[in-house]
Order: C-alpha cells, then sequence, then structure tokens
C-alpha cells in the first residue's frame, strides 16, 4: 500500500535564509527609515538612507550567509575526507564502529551487525556520513543557495518599508513604516510558520516582539540625536 507522506525538514536550509534575510530586510530599513526620520530628515534623505540600507544590507547578507555555510561545508568535506581514509585504512574498525551506533538506537547486536554489513556493502561512505556525521542529502551546506536566497529576501523585505515611505504623507511617515512594518513581519511569521509546520501563532508573536523592539530602540536614538543636533 502507497503510503505518502510531507516532511518540511529538506526546506530547512533555503527557509532559514529566506526568513533571516526578509525579516532582517524589513526591520532593519523600517528602524533606519524611522530613526532617520526621528532626526529630524526630510523624505529625501529618508528616501536616501532607505535606499543605501537596501542595498548595503542584501549585499552584506549574501556574503555573511557565503561565508558562514561555507566554513560549514568546508568541514563536511573534512570530515568526509578524513572518514574516507579511514574506511580505506581499516573497514573492519569502521564496521564495528557502525555496529555500535546501531546497537545504541536499540537494535540486537546480531541484526545492528547485519545492517551496518549489508549498508557497508551498498554505500560505506553514505552510511557513516548519515548515522556517524549526521551529514544528509537535507542537511548539506549549500553557501551559493544560501547566500542567494538571504540577498533575494533581504531586498524585498527592505522594499516594502520604502514602497511605504514613497506612498505616506511626511506627516504620517513614522507610524505609517512601523504599522505596515510590524503587519509585514506578522505575514512573514505566519507564512514561513505555515512553510515549516510550525505553530503560526508562536512564529507571528516572535518576529513582530524583536522587530517591534528594534524599531523603537533605533527611533529612540534617531529622535536623542536630533535633539542634540
Amino acid at each position: 500500500m502507497n503510503h505518502a507522506e510531507i516532511h518540511r525538514v529538506h526546506r530547512v536550509g533555503w527557509l532559514r535564509a529566506a526568513v533571516l534575510g526578509a525579516n532582517d530586510g524589513i526591520v532593519s530599513t523600517a528602524s533606519l527609515v524611522l530613526g532617520v526620520a526621528a532626526a529630524g530628515a526630510d523624505a529625501r534623505g529618508i528616501l536616501i538612507a532607505g535606499v543605501a540600507g537596501l542595498v548595503a544590507g542584501a549585499l552584506s547578507m549574501a556574503a555573511g550567509e557565503y561565508v558562514s555555510v561555507s566554513s560549514q561545508a568546508d568541514t563536511e568535506r573534512a570530515d568526509l575526507a578524513r572518514e574516507r581514509e579511514e574506511l580505506a585504512s581499516k573497514p573492519e574498525h569502521e564496521q564495528a564502529e557502525l555496529t555500535e551506533i546501531y546497537v545504541k538506537r536499540g537494535l540486537e547486536p546480531a541484526l545492528a551487525s547485519d545492517v551496518a554489513t549489508q549498508l557497508m556493502q551498498h554505500d560505506a561512505l553514505g552510511a557513516h556520513a548519515r548515522d556517524e556525521l549526521g551529514i544528509s542529502a537535507t542537511s548539506t551546506a549549500r553557501p551559493v543557495q544560501a547566500a542567494l536566497a538571504s540577498a533575494g529576501m533581504f531586498a524585498v523585505g527592505a522594499a516594502l518599508p520604502l514602497l511605504v515611505v514613497l506612498l505616506s504623507p511626511a506627516s504620517a511617515l513614522m507610524w505609517a513604516v512601523s504599522g505596515s512594518s510590524l503587519l509585514f513581519l506578522v505575514l512573514l511569521g505566519s507564512a514561513s510558520a505555515l512553510a515549516g509546520g510550525a505553530p503560526v501563532i508562536v512564529a507571528a508573536s516572535r518576529v513582530a516582539f524583536w522587530g517591534a523592539s528594534a524599531m523603537a530602540v533605533t527611533a529612540g536614538v534617531g529622535a536623542l540625536f536630533g535633539v542634540a543636533a
């Protein structure tokens, strides 16, 4: 009997980078806009600061994700290379190691030995990568994918507060940006929760709270420097 199951773990890599990028785009750009506005800048200065924040933030996110995930990929490659050498030099030890892993997971020693033997014959490196090192197709580091997802979604997220700046009158700009940005964050948290199968209210509340905190602090700093000036 066929039994189709829907799993979401394969989305973890790109989903994390996309949500992080979009969240940072909204929060950082809205906070920047509010801080500059609170300091007394005119609409043109606010927009220029926001666009500069979008470009710099997207490039920073791409570089940061690429470097970070590349470091993970380097570590994975090094571990796989060492495992490959150990499999070539002492296969009996590696099979015993795999057997012990399965015994600790609940298999009887004889069955664990049979499973280890068959998996070693089928794909020794793959078995050790998955069960000893925890490296699988769903968790393998993908630097380019993470960088593009993060940068692209940062730009999308950052564009939303800037669109509000363009459409809002100067007298209502701060309220419009802060209110719409909170709405965007709630929608983002809800969408990411649905994509990942997580509780929607918890995810939406989390991003809204931290986003509101960041915007409030930045606006306060801008107002402080505006008064000081």
